[in-house]
């Protein structure tokens, strides 16, 4: 059964949860923050696509305080968390939150990078290029699109592997089985070629890998 993101229970627990599912959760944050700085104005607007319960608008505020950032979630309760979080750190004014899809922003293109971390495998396979789409309408000429996603597994020793990765990081025997039955029957991955594919029919250029770990990867992209 999917999970319910606007359930209290499940956001609350999620930052927790998160660092034991996913391998090297808090390193793919920290290519991401590298990468933008190579690539950024210190006056630079970031789109945070799925800002979940914040940790990455948290992890870029405290290092860039002349960035700007609009976040968007679907899930009002993860919203409202990644919105305490940022009072908490004193940077509500470089924040614009958004509750919805990107395709509630205005039609404009006025981001110098989007972030899409962790999000676009909830995304059913015939929506994806509209996902893909929004994001892309609303970048500047020139401006970069970061992803990190789960990829089609080919081979079932990745899986076998990714099991004992988890169980290292602290997931239980029983959260494990349910991690690969969620993997099977909730996620709507793709794989590495048609993560590309996709990617490169929407109009963006030089899409190229940046991270991966077992089933998971990260990529580049440029409008």
């Amino acid at each position: 059964m999917a999970k319910d993101f606007n359930s209290p229970k499940v956001v609350d627990g999620y930052d927790e949860h998160i660092r034991k599912l996913i391998p090297g959760y808090e390193v793919i944050h920290q290519q991401v923050d590298a990468i933008l700085q190579s690539v950024l104005k210190p006056n630079s607007h970031i789109l945070i696509v799925g800002c979940g319960t914040g940790y990455e608008l948290e992890y870029l505020l405290k290092r860039h305080p002349n960035w700007k950032f609009t976040a968007v979630d679907p899930s009002l309760t993860m919203l409202q968390k990644a919105q305490e979080q940022v009072e908490l750190l004193g940077k509500s004014s470089q924040v614009t939150f958004i509750h919805g899809e990107t395709s509630a922003l205005p039609l404009e293109n006025c981001f110098d990078a989007a972030l899409s971390i962790l999000v676009a495998h909830f995304i059913a396979d015939d929506i994806k290029p509209t996902f893909f789409k929004d994001i892309y309408d609303r970048l500047k000429e020139n401006a970069v699109l970061l992803t990190y996603d789960l990829m089609t597994c080919i081979n079932p020793q990745q899986l076998q592997a990714l099991r004992y990765l988890c169980l290292a990081q602290g997931l239980t025997e029983e959260q494990c089985q349910k991690m690969l039955e969620r993997m099977a029957q909730d996620f709507f991955s793709l794989t590495t070629e048609g993560y590309i594919k996709l990617l490169q029919k929407t109009g963006f250029e030089s899409v190229q890998s940046y991270a991966q770990v077992l089933t998971y990867q990260g990529f580049i992209a440029k409008k």
